[in-house]
């Protein structure tokens, strides 16, 4: 009766795709305006699914043709296994155990290089209509209040749901090394890439009959890590769900909205296969608690700055904070951002590493753009073509800092997704694979109100920055 009762095996990712698609268009799908805003922002969520699957599908084969290959050099395996996992390696790989011939060469896209292209290539054009999307949102004024199609109370119960079991598959899961689970986080805090993988995919899952490797066996110090990474995952996500229903609360004044709001990130299948991902969460935990905490530049400074000081990539969203700030909470700001970088590098500098300066160039990104990159850098693009990309997403980081020229908290998050989404392209180590970094504030986009009346100089204490007027004549008395 136990077993009836008490078992539960993981859903495919293809499966929990088709699944929470249906659920998604079903609760949240303006079905009486067909043709609004809302319904092709669904849409586009919805279309980020097939790139992530072919991603990860093209660099799982890849891992089990390597291993193959490895198993087959070393004489390791049997006889019968050998000429089994051959077989497999002929049919997954494209003949990937042929030796001096490029698999690429052999079957062209259906290689595992070529299908992972083809994720990447899918991933870039969603995120590309995203952004166009983004920097559009500034012109849309009028913003018809467009609840989900469930009560509040039906919202959170599907919510706290999914939260459970999503949860239960990080504790449940064995860590695996980065390398297993996609590229590395490349530039940022040292911290980031000496905490393992926490995969949540099915445990069984195999790829044309190839059976999954076996469970690492870890020491002490990497099973204390495992456990820490398992730690902050659930926290990072406890922390993503419940800032994005209290900004709806506090912010948007609409409970309800955000409630349906964290719904939604938790049915997008890219929260489900990457719920272990520390690099993923942490970041959005950090930069959505910015945003809930925006009448505190202090504590905004210290959200930011501790983002940007783990992944780098933050960085660029600097110009764009302290121009929503210039007139009145800049410096106290920038004292949070600066306060925390600070407190990092000492921490780095307390490690005893000889490599510090090392950690310093990571941490911050000092690297020339064509080292050693990886995901669609080192399959078949050039490195080199990511210069003028990184000059265009420097262009555009200050472009936002400029125009609009009066921001107000909408503009801050749609602004803030914008460049977080651009941040994918020249990305050097997965870019496109990174959505945790905006999609919390895309939903956030998605479903808030008119926010014009929520500027620096109406919502912060303080004194405001001085304008420059022209001299008012006296006036003498009579």
């Amino acid at each position: 009766m136990s077993e009836i009762l008490l078992y539960y095996k993981r859903p495919d990712p293809t499966t929990w795709v088709y699944l929470s698609s249906f659920l998604t268009i079903g609760l949240f799908f303006v079905f009486h305006r067909f043709w609004s805003v809302r319904n092709l922002d669904v849409l586009l969520l919805i279309l980020l699914a097939p790139g992530l699957l072919m991603v990860h599908e093209g660099h799982r084969r890849e891992l089990n043709a390597t291993s193959a290959i490895k198993e087959a050099t070393t004489g390791e395996a049997t006889t019968g296994e050998a000429t089994t996992t051959g077989d497999t390696v002929d049919e997954t790989a494209g003949g990937a155990d042929t030796p001096g011939v490029d698999r690429d060469e052999q079957a062209g896209w259906l290689t595992p290089r070529g299908i992972q292209r083809s994720g990447f290539i899918w991933l870039f054009v969603i995120q590309g209509f995203l952004l166009v999307r983004l920097l559009l949102d500034s012109l849309m004024v009028r913003r018809p209040l467009l609840d989900p199609n469930l009560t509040t109370g039906g919202l959170n119960f599907i919510g706290i749901s999914l939260f459970v079991f999503m949860m239960a598959n990080v504790v449940a899961s064995t860590p695996r090394i980065q390398e297993e689970q996609g590229p590395k986080l490349g530039p940022g805090y040292a911290l980031m890439n000496m905490l393992p993988a926490i995969p949540t995919r099915p445990v069984s899952d195999a790829v044309a009959g190839t059976e999954s490797p076996e469970p690492i066996e870890y020491g002490p110090a990497q099973r204390r890590n495992a456990a820490v990474a398992k730690v902050l995952a659930i926290l990072a996500h406890a922390a993503i769900v419940t800032g994005i229903v209290l900004i709806g609360k506090h912010h948007f004044g609409n409970l309800r909205a955000g409630t349906g709001c964290a719904l939604l990130y938790l049915l997008l299948p890219y929260t489900a296969q990457m719920t272990g991902r520390v690099d993923h969460a942490v970041p959005a935990a950090l930069l959505l608690w910015a945003v809930l905490s925006y009448r505190n530049p202090t504590l905004t400074g210290v959200f930011i700055g501790l983002s940007a000081g783990l992944v780098y990539y933050p960085l660029f969203l600097l110009p764009l904070w302290f121009s929503f700030y210039w007139q009145r909470g800049a410096r106290r700001f920038g004292l949070g951002v600066a306060s925390m970088l600070v407190l990092l590098m000492v921490l780095l500098s307390v490690d005893g590493s000889d490599s510090l300066v090392e950690h310093l160039r990571r941490m911050f990104g000092l690297f020339l753009p064509t080292w050693a990159p990886g995901g669609i850098w080192e399959l078949g693009w050039n490195p080199i073509w990511r210069l003028p990309v990184i000059v265009g997403f420097v262009i555009l980081s200050f472009f936002l800092a400029a125009w609009p020229a009066q921001k107000n908290l909408g503009t801050l998050i749609s602004c803030s997704a914008a460049i977080m989404v651009a941040a994918q392209f020249w990305h050097g180590y997965g870019g496109g694979l990174y959505m945790g970094w905006f999609l919390p504030l895309v939903l956030l986009t998605i479903f808030r109100p008119n926010l014009q009346d929520r500027i620096a100089l109406k919502v912060i204490d303080g004194p405001a920055r001085p304008l420059r007027r022209d001299p008012v004549p006296e006036v003498e008395a009579a």
